[in-house]
């Protein structure tokens, strides 16, 4: 069983910060904190895949989830190896056997995601397929508890702002909390750490600060977790999609408040929502400038 935070964000990691000089409104002098940005050039088996701009952390939870929900590697592929090289930011995946991606890269669709997101082939590939457990469930209290413990937690959002964040979740617990420049990408070191760490989906929850989008849905979807939770909003595709998986979409979840378009037949309404605190000021989502301002008072 994964403790609470297994896999956290590390503000203090000087490798994914820095400080710059400039000047605010005012023109008066200031030094703030930045993400960093920095190539990732994926390989498998040899052949090279895609460049992805990340902060550069869990590279090889990236590359592996990558390659899955681009179904580029399949569940039954064995993964022998996977191998980065720090000094020239690139990861190689090896596998057993070759694996058919050919027609894949022919057929590269642009995404709306942040930072260059990509999707390989037939988006809807294997999605039809996947069947997610009716019988999971969300609590209420349990939503309210994960909210709250997440936005909370130290995170490079605080610290710097121009990141997303994804956490997996099981009951009122966050699990695995990954930050990158684009929740794609944080998506993805989710489905590799899952993947290489046999943890098991069915019974899971993912949330996300970001939009929920087609391309989260499906994502989520062909992770095989049931229930998919942002602060943020909806758009109509995302929920059609949502719809027809059978997957429980809830967004707009800050404080008390939540909406769920799709799934609602999964959540438990245990806990009094008069009963629960707004979310707090200083924890909401901001601009790095205002989540400077907050820490300091």
């Amino acid at each position: 069983m994964l403790k609470e935070f297994t896999v956290r964000p590390d503000p203090d990691d000087i490798r994914l910060t820095r400080r710059v000089r400039g000047v605010d409104q005012e023109g008066k002098a200031i030094e703030t904190a930045v993400v960093t940005e920095r190539p990732l050039t994926l390989f498998l088996n040899g052949r090279e895949i895609v460049t992805m701009m990340t902060i550069g952390d869990h590279p090889d939870y990236l590359a592996v989830g990558y390659l899955l929900n681009q179904n580029m590697l399949g569940h039954d592929d064995h993964i022998v190896a996977v191998e980065y090289e720090d000094d020239i930011d690139t990861v190689v995946v090896r596998t057993d056997r070759e694996t058919d991606f050919e027609d894949k890269l022919k057929r590269k669709t642009l995404t709306s995601g942040c930072a260059q997101g990509t999707v390989f082939g037939d988006l809807m590939e294997k999605f039809e397929d996947v069947r997610l457990d009716p019988d999971a469930i969300l609590r209420t209290s349990w939503l309210y508890s994960l909210t709250r413990k997440i936005n909370t937690a130290p995170s490079l959002y605080l610290a710097a702002g121009a990141i997303h964040g994804c956490v997996l979740c099981e009951k009122d617990r966050p699990l695995l909390y990954m930050e990158d420049v684009g929740r794609h990408n944080a998506v993805d070191k989710i489905a590799g750490y899952m993947y290489l760490n046999r943890v098991p989906a069915f019974d899971k929850v993912f949330y996300t600060t970001g939009r929920l989008t087609s391309e989260m849905v499906i994502k989520t979807v062909q992770m095989g977790i049931p229930i998919l939770v942002s602060r943020s909003g909806f758009t109509a595709w995302g929920v059609e999609l949502a719809v027809q998986a059978g997957l429980t979409l809830i967004g707009r979840a800050k404080g008390r408040r939540f909406v769920a378009l799709a799934g609602a037949n999964r959540i438990l309404f245990d806990s009094d929502p008069n009963q629960i605190a707004d979310e707090p000021r200083r924890h909401a989502r901001k601009s790095a400038a205002h989540a400077e301002a907050a820490a300091e008072e």
